[in-house]
């Protein structure tokens, strides 16, 4: 039997100041057998010059008119030739024995297992990571993964990921009318179609998601961000509750709906009432104030904290 082929998808849109890094990582893994496919999706900051560079080390690009960073993943999964898949954004990194370890550990687990690592959040130096996600440095049943996120808010990044193709060919394709949050719907997904989730311990097996970028997608406010991040966490309590409707379940579901009503009140309003209606259907209540510095939690005391909430979203307008 030949060894599993691994395919580094690599979706790009405007991450040239950090692109190179990104592929030199993907290059840099210590299992063998692998290929690394770029989709371009509209660049306009010279990223696709710079990823034309690999292409003599192998890198495979592809260029498309900007649709999105789901449509870019979606376009490399139907270029992909790999048993297994690992997604990396253009500005993420990935330590040079990621995929060996996380391989080694996989032929050990039943087929179909997922496997995740460690990863840290950095804004410039990876040496300074900071990894603070430990919730979920453990195995996993998929369904207690998705309890435990939707409960306390707990992720895997996507390069944290290693996908087995049939478990990712089971739970669908990325949903492209979804933008903040894509990822979470999708690995919602893929956990459910899967055998279970493996964690590797190993210390090479590392990834590194960069963070706090100005303008960077998970920094968005724009209301089409909200909508897709409140969609996002519809479908996924659907998944979840088609899954397994339990009291656990459902508690999930109203928790991950009361943290969209903290980080996004008061705007657009009918997200802020759908919301409220959701987490009452689930059996929570949205009326708990969210956690918050000792001065604003003084302030919260005097005139309450959705006041609080309003007086922060008129300043940063």
């Amino acid at each position: 039997m030949s060894p599993p082929f691994v395919s580094i998808l690599i979706p790009c849109h405007n991450a040239a100041p950090w692109l190179g890094a990104t592929l030199e990582s993907a290059l840099a893994q210590t299992w063998p057998h692998t290929e690394v496919i770029l989709v371009d999706d509209g660049s306009t900051d010279g990223s696709l010059v710079i990823a034309r560079q690999f292409t003599a080390r192998g890198v495979r690009i592809f260029a498309q008119p900007n649709a999105g960073a789901s449509a870019a993943r979606n376009r490399a999964l139907r270029e992909a030739r790999g048993d297994f898949f690992q997604f990396l954004d253009a500005d993420d990194l990935l330590s040079p024995g990621k995929i060996a370890a996380q391989l080694g550990l996989l032929a050990t687990r039943a087929p179909g297992t997922l496997a995740t690592c460690a990863w840290g959040r950095f804004a410039d130096e990876p040496g300074a990571a900071r990894f603070v996600d430990e919730a979920v440095f453990r195995d996993f049943a998929p369904a207690d993964f998705l309890v435990l996120a939707g409960e306390t808010g707990a992720m895997m990044h996507p390069a944290a990921w290693l996908v087995p193709r049939a478990t990712a060919e089971r739970a669908g394709a990325w949903d492209e009318s979804l933008s903040l949050n894509d990822d979470g719907e999708y690995f919602c997904r893929v956990v459910l179609a899967s055998a279970g989730i493996a964690f590797c311990g190993d210390p090479v097996a590392r990834s590194y998601y960069r963070s706090g970028l100005a303008g960077s997608l998970s920094q968005r406010r724009s209301e089409r961000a909200r909508r897709s991040q409140f969609r996002s966490l519809e479908l996924i309590a659907q998944h979840l509750r088609a899954a397994e409707d339990t009291p656990r379940t459902r508690r999930a579901g109203a928790n991950s709906c009361q943290r969209f009503i903290h980080d996004f009140f008061p705007f657009p309003a009918d997200l802020m009432r759908a919301a409220r209606d959701r987490v009452a259907a689930l059996g929570g209540t949205s009326l708990t104030a969210p956690p918050m510095g000792p001065r604003t939690a003084a302030l919260a005391r005097v005139i309450g904290w959705k006041n609080v909430w309003r007086l922060r979203h008129l300043l940063h307008r």
